[in-house]
């Protein structure tokens, strides 16, 4: 009968999260892990085969925590895409590290195919749908203004996250917000939507 292992898949991921957010990733190995959880390395390696099998699930244990962070904690589909754009940026300010593991660095492996990406997720195509809805606009017209949007929130949390800029939290969303209002413009939005932006 095989040993019952005292030290879970669960609990060696969460630990590895935590050193990401407090470290970086290239703190992470299979010694320094393994150490930080306090038992021998035996555990890892019977739960992940070696280190390229802990990054797999490391990184898709990651992104679901970061995602969750960012799920819209509303139905409005204005209100949920503004809330998504700022936790966002919270991320890149609250947990930079972890933000240039799955942004910025590719070691997390997560390589986007293009920019259709940003608006073919089921999630953001249904937000988009409602967007367009809401403005009377062609919805090809809001997957615009989703990619302008994205492309200058994900550049200035960038800039935030790895201190090429010093504004502060506040300051880069208003500096999106504003942005967003000039993409609605062009994506022919004719509603005034200051007051959705400037309150997120």
């Amino acid at each position: 009968m095989a040993r019952k292992t005292q030290v879970s898949k669960e609990m060696i991921l969460q630990t590895a999260l935590e050193m990401i957010i407090r470290d970086g990733y290239s703190a992470i190995n299979i010694k320094t892990l393994s150490k930080e959880i306090g038992c021998s390395t035996q555990p890892l390696v019977w739960h992940f085969e070696n280190m390229a099998g802990l990054r797999k699930a490391l990184a898709v244990y990651a992104l679901d925590y970061a995602n969750e962070k960012m799920r819209p904690c509303t139905q409005n589909g204005m209100d949920a895409f503004a809330g998504i754009g700022t936790a966002y940026i919270n991320l890149a300010f609250d947990e930079p590290n972890l933000f240039k593991y799955l942004y910025m660095s590719g070691e997390s492996g997560f390589q986007a195919g293009g920019l259709d990406v940003l608006v073919n997720a089921s999630e953001n195509s249904a937000i988009a749908g409602q967007i367009a809805d809401y403005l009377k606009i062609p919805k090809e017209n809001v997957n615009s203004f989703f990619q302008n949007t994205m492309i200058y929130t994900h550049g200035l949390a960038c800039f935030a996250a790895s201190g090429v800029i010093t504004s502060s939290k506040e300051e880069i969303i208003k500096m999106v917000n504003q942005a967003a209002l000039t993409f609605l413009s062009q994506a022919g939005a004719k509603t005034d939507l200051e007051e959705n932006y400037e309150n997120k």
